[in-house]
């Protein structure tokens, strides 16, 4: 393919001998992959949905749930609108691995759209702690909204912020932090022809800046002794190596954390940023990127925040709460049921009619541009003689099977018809056999094997579509 003759000669001089085997990498083939849900999907699950997807098993090695596809679209697949997996280029699994959120923590993802890696963190968290999933252009953070929402994510923020103005609200909030970084894009040469075009008219100095910029507010955001997780898809060291070594000079009290060992990482052993970490195109199947772990000390003065909820309690709420529960109760098991009651005493809000689960004080965020509070759980309808509750669209997608009850879970087989009728919002009517064991009226989740998808109401043999218009195929 063709390159820009100073990126050749720069790369020339990077790699010596390893120059031509990387030159060449560029005329193959850009490995494509999918990750599973962590959320959804428990490892003894991960085989049978890949061989359903691929025919084949082929695992990313840096990555836990990360497989090679061969597949160019997922758009009508059920398993893709359930949320199952996300496709991914295998090379950006990595930082969320390095990251390895665990429940509990409060993480922010800087630059989080399309929001595979910010789903990823979400995952991980299994519904306790926080995430916050940042993205500075209005476009992209609705992108990354409705892969939040797919993923079944439920204490999320998605700000739409510029990271100064995220620092100067909350410094020292932050357990860790992800910078996937705005960047040259060599990396995505093979991969994106754009790239190339885009490269010629910026290059990575004009970049640099800005990485250094989101770096400096990061710092700002980590509590002491927290954790960053630097990366990017790009080959030049003014912006990885050179940057962790400007960056950790004027900020002596942080240290690389190391992961020796990896297959398909290399690891550097000296010069600036030594234990970053890359991928090389020649060198394994995947897309340039580099990716450092950074650690700060814990010298200097904490910032004390208070991160339990605090939910306003009022007699509205408490009646709309009973309306909603009465909902929850038709729909989940009782231990699940209890566990939700148990959410919304912590964390209910109420903005106007909407219901939503935070799992910190909405007003920490004050001033701040919110694209996505938490879990939107739905809204209360009011009528002439009762209340009503409506709940979101993207409530289904947080559930799991093991939480629903048996008279309130209709499956159909991925490769079943009805399935992508039930996507295009058909009216779907039962025979006797699917309407066995079913509620007789009432609301159901409609699922694609065992993972969930949307609502249903179902009346006799009936089953009115619930799934929402702005997400149907066409």
């Amino acid at each position: 393919m063709r390159l820009p003759e100073s990126f050749k000669e720069r790369m020339k001089e990077q790699l010596g001998p390893e120059y031509d085997p990387f030159l060449a990498s560029f005329d193959e083939v850009s490995p494509k992959g999918i990750r599973i849900n962590t959320y959804k999907a428990g490892p003894d699950h991960y085989n049978d949905i890949v061989m359903a997807l691929e025919g084949s098993i082929r695992p990313v090695p840096w990555t836990s749930c990360g497989f090679y596809s061969d597949s160019e679209s997922r758009g009508t697949d059920p398993y893709y609108h359930a949320g199952v997996y996300y496709p991914q280029e295998p090379s950006a699994m990595l930082p969320a691995e390095i990251i390895a959120a665990k429940p509990g923590e409060f993480i922010l993802d800087m630059c989080a759209a399309p929001g595979g890696k910010a789903c990823r963190i979400g995952e991980d968290l299994m519904g306790k702690g926080l995430l916050v999933a940042n993205e500075i252009n209005s476009e992209r953070s609705k992108a990354l909204n409705r892969n939040i929402e797919r993923t079944g994510i439920t204490n999320c923020v998605i700000l739409n912020e510029s990271p100064d103005r995220i620092a100067d609200r909350l410094p020292g909030f932050f357990d860790k932090i992800l910078i996937d970084a705005p960047c040259s894009g060599e990396g995505m040469f093979r991969r994106d022809p754009h790239a190339i075009k885009s490269w010629e008219d910026y290059g990575p100095e004009s970049i640099s800046k800005i990485q250094r910029e989101i770096l400096e507010a990061s710092d700002r955001l980590l509590r002491l002794g927290g954790e960053i997780v630097y990366s990017t898809c790009t080959f030049a060291e003014i912006e990885d190596e050179l940057m962790i070594q400007g960056f950790t000079d004027d900020h002596p009290g942080y240290k690389i954390i190391r992961h020796d060992g990896i297959e398909g990482i290399t690891v550097s052993e000296s010069g600036p940023a030594a234990g970053s970490m890359r991928i090389w195109p020649h060198k394994t199947f995947g897309d340039g990127h580099f990716c450092v772990h950074l650690q700060k000390d814990m010298s200097g003065e904490e910032t004390g925040y208070d991160r339990s909820p605090r939910p306003v309690r009022s007699s509205l709420i408490n009646k709309s709460v009973n309306t909603m529960n009465t909902f929850l109760k038709d729909i989940l098991k009782e231990e699940s049921y209890r566990e939700f009651e148990k959410m919304c005493e912590e964390q209910l809000i109420m903005n106007g009619s909407g219901m939503y689960l935070m799992p910190v004080d909405i007003r920490l965020f004050n001033g701040l541009r919110i694209v996505k509070s938490g879990l939107f759980a739905g809204e209360i309808k009011m009528t002439k003689t009762e209340r009503i509750f409506n709940p979101s669209n993207s409530f289904p997608l947080t559930l799991t099977r093991d939480m629903i009850r048996e008279d309130s879970f209709i499956s159909f087989g991925r490769d079943d018809d009805r399935l992508t009728r039930y996507l295009k919002g058909e009216t779907l009517i039962m025979d006797e056999e699917m309407s066995s064991g079913l509620k007789k009226k009432g609301s159901v989740v409609v699922a694609a094997d065992r993972y969930p998808l949307g609502l249903a109401k179902i009346a006799g043999s009936i089953l009115k579509n619930l799934y929402p218009k702005a997400w149907r195929l066409l």
